[in-house]
């Protein structure tokens, strides 16, 4: 059976900024998926331990109020993530995250911050995954494609129904939805295993870095670098 009819597993993080090195866990959901329907579902809401932007708040709708006062610690929360993420792996379950290298480069970040255990080090020295980004693999499979590339976008793109843009439940279910949905429109990502597709978007990711870096530098600006290692940063992969 393909991997995309087996259990599969979404994740998805709202957070206090876009630098996933710098910026902080504040809502996290993991929802369980299988045979068409949510199977379970965790959800946490995090005190980040810093003010919560108002840009951030406007786009998830949670305050550093609201976050101090009903949110459990950070470090609670990230640890309590990766044993779950890692659970899942152990147990060779594919872990779905749109623009999985913001994602878990941002957990990774949040780990070594609190001193905790590197999703590496729960896996017993082994590499994670295997994770499944539809935002790498549609942009390989539909290279050239006009629009933007954002989870509503995409799901429009595949017919997905986005019931709340924004937030953690929602956007992980609708990840999942659209790995299913790609692979069912393309053969050729339907037929790798979940290992083989884990290295395939390796590939895929450093190429589109590698052109995008090439883009950049060609409109002047001479010292720009995308890192182009998926599914962990560079910077937090070396780190830990």
């Amino acid at each position: 059976m393909a991997w995309h009819a087996e259990p599969l597993v979404g994740f998805d993080l709202e957070t206090t900024g876009t630098d996933p090195l710098e910026a902080r866990i504040v809502t996290a959901s993991i929802v369980g998926y299988h045979g068409g329907r949510v199977s379970r579902q965790r959800d946490w809401l995090a005190d980040p331990g810093i003010r919560i932007p108002e840009q951030a708040s406007a786009i998830h709708g949670i305050s550093t109020e609201r976050a101090a006062a009903e949110g459990r610690p950070v470090r609670e929360v990230a640890d309590e993530i990766a044993e779950t993420l890692t659970g899942y792996w152990k147990q060779g379950v594919p872990v779905v995250a749109y623009n999985a290298s913001f994602d878990l480069t941002l957990l990774a970040a949040e780990l070594r911050r609190h001193g905790l255990p590197s999703l590496e080090e729960r896996l017993g020295g082994a590499a994670i995954g295997p994770v499944v980004d539809p935002y790498t693999i549609d942009r390989a499979v539909d290279r050239y494609r006009r629009g933007k590339r954002t989870l509503e976008a995409v799901c429009g793109e595949y017919g997905v129904v986005l019931e709340a843009a924004h937030q953690a439940a929602a956007d992980a279910l609708a990840a999942v939805r659209v790995a299913v949905a790609i692979a069912e429109r393309h053969p050729q990502v339907a037929a790798l295993d979940p290992a083989a597709l884990h290295e395939r978007q390796i590939g895929w990711y450093r190429a589109w870095a590698e052109d995008f870096q090439a883009f950049l530098r060609r409109k002047g600006d001479a010292e720009a670098v995308v890192d182009s290692t998926w599914p962990l940063r560079s910077a937090v992969a070396v780190a830990g």
